[in-house]
């Protein structure tokens, strides 16, 4: 069997595979290769017919997967998810978590709002809870690089995403970092970014459904050769799928509405890192003219 369809053997082996071949899938498959990136505990530890029901395919579409990604078997592909879940359990029962909250709060679904309140603050906790999990370290601070590494960043974030956009915007405009916003005001998004270069950094933030503006703004940065920073629901969405390096988060719903802690949450902590970073840079000249002073004092 060919290195290039050889059975992944580890979850992070298959998270790559199903990145690696993603766009060469059906639709079809495309969608089930989705539902394995998002709800990999799901995938692992149900059948395959709660599986299909759940991700709006057929069981055989699921084995028609794994073939594809190079297993001989649907079950050998939920082992090798089943190993990765058990060497990292605190994710492990997340999706299932959720499940229960959200059928715990139907149950009991008071209109107070303190009732409300209480809804809101249990899933943003779960939701904050699995961030810490979920993003890896060694992204986490590829991220601060390629902040720290370019000489001008551009913000893009449209509707649902605009606050998180418009925060990081302004955060790393109050730490002196050259930063764009593109807001898309007047219909300029297209002007607001066609001079972004290879030196260049683009910062997406996105969700389902994507913003076009987004998308497109995603598509001129790679035109251009910059990276993209690319903060997505989903590893495959079309601004993760092409980015340099994307950061995945999983927000909470309650009651139909989808929250923006973790997205915010996971910003801050890459904005204040950038900062610490900076500010150490900025100390090693002064500790080294001190130092030289003193030496030549003495």
């Amino acid at each position: 069997m060919s290195s290039a369809n050889r059975a992944p053997q580890t979850s992070e082996e298959l998270r790559a595979a199903i990145l690696d071949r993603y766009e060469a899938l059906s639709k079809r498959l495309q969608q089930i290769a989705r539902y394995v990136l998002d709800e990999p505990n799901a995938v692992a530890l149900e059948t395959l017919a709660v599986i299909g029901e759940r991700s709006g395919v057929q069981p055989s579409a699921i084995v028609r997967f794994a073939k594809a990604i190079g297993f001989d078997s649907a079950s050998q592909m939920q082992k090798v998810i089943r190993d990765g879940l058990i060497a990292g359990s605190a994710v492990l029962g997340y999706s299932e978590r959720v499940r229960q909250f959200s059928e715990n709060t139907q149950a009991r679904h008071g209109d107070r709002p303190a009732d409300v309140l209480s809804e809101f603050v249990e899933g943003n906790v779960l939701a904050l809870n699995n961030l810490r999990e979920l993003i890896n370290a060694n992204d986490l601070r590829a991220a601060v690089d390629l902040i720290a590494e370019a000489e001008t960043v551009y913000v893009v974030g449209f509707r649902r995403s605009l606050p998180v956009s418009s925060y990081l915007a302004y955060s790393l405009q109050q730490l002196n970092k050259r930063t764009v916003f593109v807001d898309g005001v007047g219909g300029l998004t297209r002007q607001q970014i066609q001079s972004i270069g290879r030196n260049d950094l683009l910062i997406d933030v996105s969700f389902h459904p994507y913003a076009d503006e987004t998308i497109q703004a995603v598509q001129t940065a790679i035109a251009h050769e910059a990276k993209v920073l690319s903060v997505s629901d989903s590893l495959v969405s079309p601004t993760a799928k092409p980015a340099t390096l994307a950061l995945q988060v999983k927000e909470a719903e309650i009651r139909k509405f989808r929250s923006l802690a973790a997205t915010m949450c996971l910003v801050q902590a890459i904005v204040i890192s950038y900062a610490f970073e900076t500010a150490q840079q900025q100390a090693r000249p002064r500790k080294t003219a001190a130092s030289a002073k003193r030496r030549q004092v003495s």
